[in-house]
């Protein structure tokens, strides 16, 4: 078994090849690999190296997965008999890092293995084939919204601003003209219901 001990983001962790962790901030764009020199402890096998403060040539390698915000706090203050309050939330800039190897004088203690990693978590998607997934349902998502702006440039459809700016007798002259097509129905069924009456009164007769 091989670890180490670093220090980043005025933190330290223990951190393992072919596992990711949260750490402060890194400015590394995504799939950009990353070093980190300041190892505090060396653990490979049953030897143990400790650093004072830093271990000397040992390097910890990884690569930068993605950046993304943490939950977020809710701070609030408050003095008592001051009517003073105060509400502020903060979301922490988070880098999550996958660790590739460890290394001490140019030779590599330990490396990731992702066969390792599939044999035991069979259950779980490697990163890789998570990451292609993602970017298939990119590109299908691109192709949606592309067929949806063909669509909507076929389709004419008025803004807010026309439909306020029409007059009075553009938007009448559709309501007039339901207006007649009701009252020439009602007709038709008070003459038919008129007719009705009379043959009925005069069968009686």
């Amino acid at each position: 078994m091989t670890y180490a001990i670093v220090e980043t983001g005025g933190k330290q962790m223990r951190v393992e090849p072919g596992r990711f962790y949260d750490i402060e901030l890194l400015h590394v764009d995504p799939d950009e690999s990353y070093s980190i020199d300041k190892v505090l402890l060396v653990h490979h096998d049953d030897d143990i190296q400790i650093g004072q403060p830093f271990v000397e040539g040992a390097i910890v390698e990884g690569t930068v997965v993605r950046h993304f915000r943490g939950r977020k706090v809710i701070v609030y203050k408050m003095r008592p008999k001051k009517k003073t309050r105060k509400k502020r939330g903060h979301r922490q800039e988070i880098t999550r890092l996958m660790i590739n190897s460890i290394k001490l004088n140019g030779s590599i203690l330990a490396e990731a293995d992702i066969s390792e990693f599939e044999a035991e978590s069979p259950n779980l998607v490697p990163i890789v084939e998570a990451e292609e997934t993602l970017e298939t349902e990119a590109q299908s998502i691109e192709e949606v919204e592309e067929t949806v702006d063909v669509v909507s440039e076929e389709v004419e459809i008025k803004p807010v601003s026309e439909v306020e700016d029409a007059t009075e007798e553009e938007i009448e002259e559709p309501v007039a003209e339901a207006e007649t097509e009701t009252e020439a129905s009602v007709t038709e069924k008070s003459e038919e219901t008129v007719e009705v009456t009379s043959e009925s009164v005069t069968e009686e007769e």
